[in-house]
Parts: structure tokens; C-alpha cells; sequence
């Protein structure tokens, strides 16, 4: 990891870069396979689950005896801790449920918003080398709090054709309705177009490698709505000269692990927290099942001393990371001053893969730095806001020559002629 003091501020906007990704080849392959997909449906998706799952499939959805097979395999410890974690989901994103207000803006004007859920959403579950049952957890449960009527999941099946267990489980605990063997572009482009087996859905969720978030951006163009842009995993810590080394290091390996385009990042105040937790990353990367996709993300990753905590939490800021972990004794005051983040762990024991298996929150967050401008997967992700009103001869009265003035000066004329034909209803 590189080392960096006290950087000037005007090297920031370098410092928080993300690794490089030339996308015009990616974006030229992702292309062709979504347009085949388009074209030829299900044969297309097999095509590709047998190119690049090295699998061939008689059929996409999995059964209800596949699904019974997925239960009886998953052990009683990890059976038992997905109902744990599902139940904190559950209680954190029911507490989002929205009520909306009839408002009187003025005399005979009554307006009030009603949230709908979106009726088809598509869940995407990659399932590569680390298959990630805890994320259907996190997009299933808010879909079927929403009130979704269709939850339809795509997750890559493994060479012998079967889904990883947990995954199936997790999304039966979840209420997911339809599961289907498909990985990669193709999942995505299978549920955005539409095929023989797999429903056409509104909204797109879920991460992904490069090839799937590329996909996911270019059907959202066109023919799907999608959670957010996303890209590598990222976490940046705050620390001071009290923070635990051995736990930071930890928290820096725990996501360079996902793989080898991930970044990791350590703002800290103090010089001694900076080199300790140096030699704990080393000491712990040589225990790490997964280190030489860890070792590859830490060629990208940072080291970095600033002069106080007001420093190191504008940075913080700067950076707008996936994951923020606040590890100093005055977590609280500085939890004040995150304006840019996707999800916030405070304190030297709110480990960020607590928030990503069972603390409640949800793991589907942005990244790249697009927690400038956006928030992670909650439960108005599954629903919109459609907005009513209601207006009386009264309210005819109070906005009539107000509409018709502005619709005039917008020389729209039609529109004023649409309230003047009720002003004029109303003196006969």
C-alpha cells in the first residue's frame, strides 16, 4: 500500500481516483451479447451460460425439487443465521414505510402522495468465486416489503448446473417468486428484454463484475431502470491515534478481498496508527485464504497521514467511498461531518462486514464515487411516489387567473384555455 503525508489539497482529486477500466472493448462485447439476447432469447442465454459458465442448460428456472434439495443441504448454523439477518433487514426497512399526507395548499386544493410498488423487479446474485447469498437477502427482503408482485432472480449456476444452496434458500426466507440459472450480461440482458422463460422487469438490481455493471448501464438507456451505476468494492477508514491496528487492517482486508480491482483506503491522524496498521495488513494477508486477489487490489490502495480529524473527514468526503469506517474516540462528533458516503460504521467495533451480512442495513451501495449523487438500495429503490389532486370550484377560485396568467406568458395557449373554460363554467 502507498504511503502518502500530509497531501496537499490540491492533490486530492488524484489521490481519489479509482483504478483505471478501459471500457471501449467492454463496451463493445457487452453490446453483442445483449444484443443477442434481444434477438434470440433463451437460446442465447444457454449459448452463453455453456461459453461462460462452461455449463449446458435443459432448462433456465429452477424447480421446486431443486429448491427442497438447496434446504436440506444448508446446515442448521447457516439456515439459523439467515433468518437472523433477514429478521434485522426486515425491521430496519419496515421502519421506512411510507404514509402520505393529504395537504390543503390552499383554499379547494387538496394534494397527497401515495407510494406504488414497481410491479417487476430483476434481481441480479453473482455467483462466481464468492457466491453472495447475503445480497439477496439485502435486495429480496425491501422487494417483498414494497409489496413487489414479481421478484424474479438471476444467479449463475455452477458447471454441474446448480445454484449454490444458500443462495436458494436465502431467497426462499426472502420471498423471491421466480429463479433462474443465468449469470453475467445475459442475466441482465434476460431480464431486461424478456425471453421465453424469464419475465421482462422494470428496475434492474444488484452488483456484478465490470462485464455486469457494463451491462446494466447500457440497458438502462433504453429499456430498464436500474438500482444505481456501481463499480468496484471500496472502503476508506478514519482513524485515530487510538484506533485498534489489528481491527483496521482487518477492515481494509475484508474488502480488498472481493477482488483484485477493489481499492482500500486509511485517512488517519496519527503516524504510529499509519505504520502499525501497515505491518497487521502484511502480517494478516499472509493468513488470508483469498491474498492474491487481496495483494492485487493494495497495489491501488492508500495509505494516508493528515494533520486532524477536520482534515482527514474532508478527504473522507472527497473520496465519497462505498464504505465509511469511522474508527476514533469521537465517532460521534465526526458521524456529524460525513456528507458523502453509501454506508457509515461508527466506533472501533462496527466492523463493515456486520453491515454486510446481518446488522439490518442494506450492502448494496455506490461506489466508484457515485455516493456524491446517490444512496444505496433501500425501500424507496422498490417503490415510486405517484403524486394526486384534487381541486374543487373553491380551489377553481384561488389558482384559476394565476394558471391562466402563466400558461399566457408561457405562450401555452392551450393550457390557459384549460382552466379558463372552468373560471368561465363557474360565473354562468
Amino acid at each position: 500500500m502507498k504511503i502518502i503525508e500530509y497531501p496537499e489539497k490540491s492533490t486530492w482529486e488524484d489521490l481519489v481516483k479509482r483504478p483505471h477500466l478501459d471500457l471501449e472493448q467492454l463496451n463493445e462485447t457487452v453490446h453483442n451479447v445483449l444484443a443477442d439476447v434481444k434477438e434470440h432469447g433463451d437460446s442465447a442465454v444457454r449459448k452463453y451460460e455453456e461459453m461462460f459458465d462452461k455449463v449446458k442448460l435443459d432448462s433456465l428456472q429452477v424447480s421446486d425439487e431443486e429448491m427442497a434439495e438447496a434446504r436440506r443441504s444448508v446446515s442448521d448454523d447457516l439456515y439459523n443465521s439467515l433468518v437472523l439477518a433477514h429478521s434485522n433487514i426486515k425491521k430496519f426497512h419496515e421502519s421506512q414505510l411510507f404514509t402520505g399526507k393529504k395537504v390543503e395548499t390552499i383554499d379547494g386544493v387538496t394534494c397527497w402522495q401515495k407510494s406504488v410498488p414497481i410491479q417487476k423487479v430483476g434481481l441480479y446474485i453473482p455467483g462466481g468465486t464468492a457466491p453472495l447469498f447475503s445480497t439477496v437477502l439485502m435486495l429480496a427482503t425491501p422487494a417483498k416489503i414494497a409489496g413487489c408482485p414479481e421478484i424474479v432472480l438471476c444467479t449463475p449456476p455452477n458447471r454441474e448446473g446448480k445454484v449454490n444452496p444458500a443462495i436458494l434458500v436465502a431467497a426462499q426466507i426472502a420471498g423471491v417468486h421466480k429463479i433462474f440459472k443465468a449469470g453475467g450480461v445475459q442475466a441482465v440482458g434476460a431480464m431486461a428484454y424478456g425471453t421465453e422463460s424469464v419475465p421482462k422487469v422494470y428496475k434492474l438490481f444488484g452488483p456484478g463484475n465490470q462485464y455486469v455493471m457494463t451491462a446494466k448501464q447500457q440497458v438502462s438507456l433504453h429499456d430498464v431502470a436500474i438500482d444505481m451505476p456501481a463499480g468496484p468494492s471500496e472502503v476508506c477508514v478514519v482513524a485515530d491515534g487510538n484506533a485498534n491496528p489489528q481491527f483496521v487492517a482487518a477492515d481494509l482486508l475484508s474488502q480488498a478481498e472481493h477482488g483484485t480491482d477493489s481499492q482500500v483506503m486509511l485517512i488517519t491522524t496519527s503516524e504510529k496508527t499509519l505504520l502499525d496498521v501497515q505491518k497487521e495488513v502484511e502480517v494478516q494477508l499472509e493468513k488470508l485464504p483469498r491474498r492474491e486477489i487481496a495483494a492485487k487490489s493494495l497495489d491501488y490502495s492508500k495509505l494516508i497521514l493528515v494533520h486532524d480529524s477536520d482534515e482527514a473527514m474532508e478527504l473522507a468526503n472527497c473520496y465519497a467511498p462505498e464504505h465509511l469506517i469511522i474508527a476514533t474516540d469521537n465517532y460521534d462528533e465526526l458521524a456529524e461531518k460525513v456528507v458523502n458516503a453509501g454506508s457509515v460504521f461508527l466506533g472501533q467495533y462496527a466492523c463493515e462486514s456486520a453491515g454486510d451480512y446481518a446488522s439490518g442495513t442494506n450492502h448494496t451501495l455506490p461506489t466508484h464515487r457515485y455516493a456524491l449523487a446517490y444512496n444505496g438500495v433501500n425501500l424507496d429503490s422498490y417503490c415510486r411516489k405517484i403524486t394526486f389532486q384534487y381541486i374543487s370550484e373553491a380551489g377553481i377560485r384561488s389558482i384559476g387567473d394565476a394558471v391562466v396568467t402563466m400558461a399566457q406568458n408561457e405562450h401555452l395557449d392551450g393550457h390557459a384555455n384549460a382552466m379558463k373554460v372552468r373560471i368561465d363554467s363557474l360565473k354562468k
